[in-house]
């Protein structure tokens, strides 16, 4: 659910003190915790580093992220993919054109 209207949206002070005091055309990003910090338009272009609970995840705000989170472009889990028999054999297919490409010339021709 959005936050009230009456109390407005949820802007963590920190981070809006350095992004103001920020110098144009300074790109070295604003290092934060703050994933619940909502993007206002003060902040579009400028690039933040958002942490993910593990790593540090680089976001570059534009004027299509006002009034998203921060914590909703960095995100918390990493999917490697399912399993199962099709995954197996694409797996399998990804495998043998990798060794097909890795032969030389020589053995391409004979």
């Amino acid at each position: 659910m959005p936050r009230s209207l009456k109390k407005g949206p949820y802007v963590d002070e920190r981070v809006v003190k350095k992004v103001q005091n920020k110098r144009p055309g300074d790109r070295t990003p604003i290092k934060t915790w703050s994933r619940a910090c909502t993007i206002t338009p003060e902040m579009v272009g400028v690039q933040f580093q958002v942490h993910n609970g593990k790593d540090f995840i680089t976001v570059n705000c534009t004027e299509d992220m006002v009034g998203h989170k921060l914590g909703e472009f960095s995100p918390t889990r990493k999917f490697i993919r399912h399993g199962g028999q099709m995954a197996k054999e694409e797996a399998q297919k990804v495998a043998l054109a990798a060794s097909a490409s890795m032969k030389t010339p020589e053995e391409k021709g004979k």
